[in-house]
């Protein structure tokens, strides 16, 4: 059994890390998609494959976004201060797999995607 990441949301209400991140998933294989508010991010999530979530976002709740895209059984990475232990802790509590911060996406982000893509498409292990 394979678990292919295909299309990716990107949650994120700063326009500039939005094309960012969008950018580098395009670079990195996957077809991005976009949400901005709490509203899009349930009309974009049922056709999404995995979730990114912008952790300083204002426009939605971000530890709401990581636990309902986890919830729904999607893969879930999340960007934000490298700085703020705190809200890292309760993102991967919520079900992000990682926190990166903005630094190490901006620097190596489609190295970083194009990565995690690739683990998920490796055969899944009985029991694992």
């Amino acid at each position: 059994m394979t678990a292919n990441i295909r299309r990716v949301l990107v949650v994120a209400d700063d326009l500039i890390w939005a094309d960012r991140l969008a950018r580098l998933l395009a670079e990195a294989g996957a077809r991005p998609a976009r949400a901005k508010t709490g509203r899009e991010l349930e009309r974009e999530l049922v056709c999404a494959d995995a979730v990114i979530v912008d952790l300083t976002a204002r426009n939605y709740d971000p530890i709401a976004a990581v636990e309902r895209s986890a919830k729904a059984g999607r893969r879930v990475l999340a960007v934000g201060q490298h700085d703020d232990l705190a809200l890292r802790k309760r993102a991967l509590a919520a079900g992000a797999e990682r926190v990166f911060a903005y630094r190490k996406m901006h620097e190596e982000g489609a190295a970083v995607l194009r990565a995690w893509i690739e683990r998920s498409a490796r055969p899944v292990e009985a029991g694992a």
